[in-house]
């Protein structure tokens, strides 16, 4: 049952992290890859938020969220290419910036959501 759920989020958080990529892309021309941020600190919000309301949701809850949802919405591996894409094109700042923000901005969230659970679960 527990796989039946992961794919069951992952079905919803894959598509999801596609389509919001190309929103943003559609919009937002440049080197700097806002989509993968956007969907990475979403993420994180969320996940920190399953992760603050502890023992106050059910377990298939968190797995169907975290890790079939989430897992698949969020994209470390995209966050590393766009980075090295970013290097090899010489946009040495946007590089390392993408670094910075994507890390801040994910812990951030998650702290951020893992405080607004613990709130309205206390």
């Amino acid at each position: 049952m527990t796989a039946v759920l992961v794919v069951a989020g992952a079905m919803v958080g894959a598509p999801l992290r596609y389509l919001a990529d190309r929103a943003v892309r559609s919009r937002y021309y440049g080197a700097f890859p806002w989509g993968t941020l956007l969907v990475n600190v979403a993420g994180c919000l969320v996940l920190g938020g399953l992760t603050g309301a502890g023992t106050a949701l059910p377990a298939p809850l968190v797995t169907l969220l975290g890790t079939g949802f989430c897992g698949a919405l969020t994209t470390y591996s995209t966050f590393s290419f766009e980075t090295l894409r970013l290097v090899e094109e010489k946009a040495y700042a946007y590089a390392v910036v993408n670094v910075v923000v994507s890390v801040a901005a994910g812990l951030g969230g998650a702290y951020g959501g893992y405080a607004v659970a613990q709130a309205l679960t206390a």
